[in-house]
């Protein structure tokens, strides 16, 4: 029970720069049809990325000799810092919203699952479960986001990301014990 909380826990911190960017790029007003292909790739990516970097984990510890826990709360950590650092200095990009440049805005966002990917099985022994959890959470934080949008002024962005911060830097502490 405890695993799968933290494995939600994770889903949701690692879905909040989703939710951000999305709030703001549902204020274009965008149609339920893009909103939904929006939210499906994203959630395909989260599914993806985690296990990929699952993979080239196992790679890095076999080369690196350190504690699994201890590189899951490395990562979390860094994720929590990137975070901050968009936070505090956020980059103005145009946004494509073609399938190209959807694909690209879903790779992005994804990679911090990527990287969660690493250390995945410090985490869980089930992958797979895992990887569902994580893109359940990011197609519903991207489609709330893109929805939530379409209907305010990025006013929950910055509390957002601040939350998924907070829980990140929790998670990574839980994990160094």
């Amino acid at each position: 029970m405890i695993e799968l909380l933290s494995l939600f826990s994770i889903g949701v911190a690692l879905s909040m720069d989703t939710f951000s960017l999305s709030l703001s790029i549902g204020t274009l007003g965008l149609k339920h049809k893009k909103i939904m292909q929006i939210s499906f790739i994203v959630g395909i990516m989260h599914f993806i990325m985690p296990l990929l970097g699952l993979l080239l984990g196992k790679q890095i510890l076999k080369l690196l000799f350190i504690n699994p826990r201890y590189l899951v709360s490395i990562i979390l950590f860094l994720i929590a810092f990137l975070m901050i650092k968009d936070l505090l200095w956020p980059k103005e990009e145009a946004i494509d919203l073609k399938l190209i440049g959807v694909i690209l805005f879903a790779l992005s966002v994804s990679f911090d699952s990527f990287t969660t990917g690493i250390g995945l099985s410090a985490l869980t022994s089930n992958f797979f479960m895992a990887a569902l959890i994580f893109a359940g959470c990011s197609f519903t934080f991207t489609f709330l986001g893109l929805t939530i949008g379409k209907y305010s002024q990025q006013k929950w962005g910055q509390t957002a990301t601040m939350f998924g911060i907070a829980l990140l830097f929790i998670i990574g502490i839980l994990h160094l014990f």
